[in-house]
């Protein structure tokens, strides 16, 4: 159950990039899922430092400014990512097209019955996953999980180029993303 999640798979299932992250929490699965749903990454002043890095280029053109502020879910669908489906207190799929290696980043909304069979060249398609499994007694555990597809040869060059200086960056901030929730969780449990 908390291997890869099989209702991505309706969207994507075959990727160039795969990445899932996952930690243990002192919380019930609808508690810890709520809490990573509406998690605030610019809490964070590595996640605020690693953003104003990547939208460097946008924000020298007056096009963005640096972390998103507020729950992260929300700054994504604003931008463009579009909720393919969520399960209430379990698991959530988000997903967009996107040109991540251009200065500046635009987000397409693609409805989720036309994602899979998006092809346009020039591309990166993306999933975002969150999901919260019960692992006990007030005990679960979170995931995120990231999928990227690219649609043609020169798209994959150009996502690997990009991979390479900011795919480390990316997986920090998953990683602090689910420190920081169960943090939260941990602070919260003994009053419960």
């Amino acid at each position: 159950m908390n291997g890869r999640s099989l209702r991505a798979d309706r969207y994507m299932p075959v990727y160039d990039v795969y990445e899932r992250h996952e930690t243990r929490v002192a919380a019930a699965a609808e508690e810890a899922y709520a809490a990573l749903r509406s998690f605030d990454l610019s809490r964070s002043r590595i996640v605020r430092g690693l953003f104003a890095v990547r939208t460097l280029p946008s924000r020298l053109r007056g096009n963005a400014s640096g972390a998103p502020q507020g729950p992260f879910l929300e700054q994504a669908l604003a931008l463009g990512w579009v909720i393919f489906e969520e399960r209430p207190g379990q698991e959530l799929i988000a997903g967009t097209v996107t040109q991540p290696w251009v200065p500046v980043v635009k987000f397409r909304s693609v409805p989720r019955d036309q994602f899979a069979a998006f092809a346009e060249p020039g591309f990166a398609k993306i999933i975002w996953v969150i999901a919260a499994h019960p692992a006990g007694p007030a005990r679960s555990v979170l995931t995120t999980e990231t999928r990227v597809q690219t649609t043609d040869p020169a798209s994959r060059r150009k996502f690997r180029g990009y991979w390479l200086v900011f795919g480390a960056g990316i997986r920090l901030i998953r990683f602090l993303a689910l420190r920081l929730v169960k943090r939260d969780l941990a602070r919260v449990a003994p009053r419960r």
